[in-house]
């Protein structure tokens, strides 16, 4: 491993014994300003997937996926290492297998007494569970946001179907009252031809009694008595037709009635669907609660990986 010099301090503990603390738990590589490797440590070395001695005379870029490598992006890496610029930032890497890492890193250009950039020193550490459990419980969140929009969208569905139902059962209402109106009309006009009815039986009575007295003078009378006869038959005759009118309106009275019974029991229908519908948009906003719950507690769990 290059020298790097450190600036003297009152420290304590001596600049090697430091170096070596570092080395120990760190993951460290030096490159030099091509990026062709001059030294890393068992730590680093083992992170990749390399052994400690197959390290040095590699490049940098075969670390790397190649679509970065290959990018202006890269190329301007570098360019500011050379020039100084330091580098720190969570990075993907590739190992020698091709399995994908992720390390925190921090490359740090090794400058000369004239401080011309010789060389770069890489610390790093291995985050990669770190964020393979990150990208879990992302995608986790995902699946519990998904099932959550699933679960509103099903309680507003619910909700909309119980307005649907709310709102045939006002329909049904309203006709329930129109029938009744038909109703009303109906027993009106009954309560006119009862009106008739009785007028006509009271002429009758009249005639009746005036045929009782013509009957009393038959002979050349007869022929008044045969007048008041067919008088009556007349009377009669319309005391049928009002009958059959009466009949009529009652068996329309009959239809009307068989009516609200329908309307009676698809209304009793429609209110046990619509409590039913009510007590399933419940379920479905309960477990959305409960999902929410959940992705309450997730989302703690990410923060918490984060920190």
């Amino acid at each position: 491993m290059s020298s790097i010099q450190l600036t003297s301090s009152s420290q304590v503990l001596e600049d090697r014994s430091v170096l070596e603390a570092i080395e120990r738990s760190l993951a460290m590589i030096e490159f030099d300003t091509h990026g062709k490797v001059l030294w890393a440590n068992q730590n680093f070395a083992a992170t990749m997937g390399y052994h400690v001695t197959e390290m040095p005379g590699l490049l940098h870029k075969q670390f790397c996926t190649e679509e970065f490598a290959r990018s202006k992006e890269y190329e301007q890496f570098w360019s500011n290492l050379r020039s100084g610029k330091s580098f720190q930032e969570k990075i993907q890497r590739v190992t020698k297998y091709g399995r994908l890492i992720w390390l925190e890193a921090t490359y740090c250009p090794v400058v000369d007494e004239s401080g011309e950039v010789r060389g770069v020193v890489k610390i790093a550490t291995d985050i990669t569970k770190r964020e393979n459990n990150t990208l879990e419980v992302a995608t986790k969140l995902q699946q519990m946001a998904a099932e959550l929009l699933n679960r509103a969208e099903s309680g507003i569905k619910r909700s909309e179907e119980v307005a649907s139902a709310s709102e045939k059962l006002v329909h049904e209402s309203i006709e329930n009252l129109e029938i009744l109106e038909s109703l009303k009309e109906q027993a009106t006009s009954i309560t006119d031809i009862i009106k008739t009815i009785r007028g006509i039986a009271s002429q009758t009575n009249l005639l009746a009694l005036n045929a009782t007295i013509q009957a009393a003078h038959a002979g050349e009378h007869g022929r008044g008595f045969n007048v008041v006869a067919k008088e009556i038959q007349k009377l009669a005759d319309r005391v049928e037709d009002s009958i059959h009118e009466v009949k009529s309106h009652i068996e329309g009275i009959s239809k009307e009635i068989n009516r609200i019974n329908s309307v009676t029991l698809r209304s009793k229908e429609g209110i046990s669907n619509s409590q039913k519908l009510v007590e399933q948009a419940m379920e479905e906003f309960s477990g959305i609660g409960t999902a929410a719950l959940q992705l309450d507690s997730q989302a703690k769990t990410f923060k918490d990986l984060l920190l």
